[in-house]
């Protein structure tokens, strides 16, 4: 059994607290007079923005918001000192990791980009973002330096940033993915938007995507921060997992042609994953593959993902084909994809390719 408390809570408090820590020195310099960085925005500004987020994505997460923003937002008065907007820093800080705290894992709640939700650990990567890089902005408008744990930012870039290959330092890399630095190598970034992980849904199932984070978890013998039946994670997922870190170390991957995570809706628990060995080839070919832990075979649960994930991947565009590979020895695999409706092609060599093209 993994750990069930609620990662991200601890990280929003130590942002919040490094950001107090800095910007506590200054609060008597004038922040309405100084721009934040490479912002539009006065250093005062971007404060009062990181509490306005810190308190938006709590409210999302506690009231469960499905479509939309929750429509409330906060309100400095004139008489609110630099001191004050810390405070409410602080406040707002406290709100989103107790949410973090208080929300079931399955939960996913309202932000567009790009899949239109973030669950608790997404909510939390996003809160430390914000406050870091706000932090460093309004830094270097006020002419003093400060560089956050390397923790914090490991934090952000391998759960909102997976397509962002791994640089010198964590945080050089996450200043440089989001318009504010240069690495030796690399384009400056002049648009960027992060990326929460993918979800796909079928009767009894949700096919949760793989973060670089959870990639790395699994790849050491852990659980992914799932709650996973009896006989926890097969061989073949910490192998995958294995894979998807690979690519992430590479700047290849791509989170929705990654590996997934199939957890049953009506317990929370991880039975297996499923997932594409890469991106779609110039001909819209995409190969699968799937690992079943053992207590849950026989249930279909396979099939069932297997339908889904090839019947979404035959929506996107230029994909014609999904294929499969299964050695002829492995008799339930083969019945797992022609019950998906995949067709036999060709056999060669103790393997059977088969073919799915809706």
């Amino acid at each position: 059994m993994p750990p069930m408390h609620a990662v991200g809570a601890q990280q929003v408090e130590e942002a919040v607290a490094d950001c107090v820590a800095a910007l506590g020195a200054v609060t008597d310099r004038d922040w309405k007079g100084a721009g934040a960085g490479r912002l539009e925005w006065d250093c005062r500004k971007a404060a009062e923005h990181i509490a306005d987020d810190l308190v938006a994505y709590a409210g999302r997460l506690a009231g469960r918001a499905a479509t939309a923003r929750l429509p409330f937002t906060i309100a400095f008065g004139e008489d609110t000192g630099n001191t004050g907007v810390l405070r409410s820093v602080e406040a707002t800080g406290a709100l989103l990791a107790a949410a973090i705290r208080t929300t079931p894992r399955a939960v996913r709640a309202f932000h567009p980009y790009p899949f239109g939700h973030a669950n608790r650990e997404g909510f939390a990567a996003m809160g430390v973002a914000e406050v870091l890089l706000h932090t460093h902005d309004i830094a270097e408008g006020l002419g003093i330096s400060h560089e956050p744990p390397a923790e914090l930012a490991s934090f952000v870039l391998t759960r909102i940033f997976p397509r962002v290959k791994p640089g010198p330092t964590p945080w050089r890399t996450l200043l440089w993915a989001t318009g504010r630095g240069e690495l030796p190598g690399r384009d400056p970034v002049t648009a960027w938007r992060w990326s929460n992980n993918p979800v796909l849904r079928s009767e009894r199932l949700a096919l949760e995507g793989v973060t670089p984070a959870v990639a790395t978890d699994l790849s050491l013998s852990g659980h992914g921060g799932f709650d996973w039946v009896d006989s926890g994670p097969f061989e073949g997922t910490r192998e995958g997992a294995g894979m998807l870190l690979k690519q992430y170390e590479e700047g290849i991957f791509h989170p929705e042609w990654g590996m997934y995570v199939l957890v049953r809706r009506e317990d929370d628990r991880a039975v297996g994953a499923m997932g594409f060995h890469g991106v779609p080839d110039p001909e819209g070919s995409v190969e699968i593959g799937y690992d079943l832990s053992v207590d849950a075979r026989g249930n279909g649960y396979a099939t069932e993902a297997l339908r889904t994930l090839s019947g979404w991947a035959l929506e996107q565009d230029g994909v014609r084909t999904v294929a499969a590979v299964v050695e002829e020895e492995n008799v339930a695999s083969q019945k797992v994809v022609t019950r998906a409706g995949f067709t036999e092609v060709t056999r060669q060599e103790g393997q059977i390719s088969y073919a799915f093209r809706g």
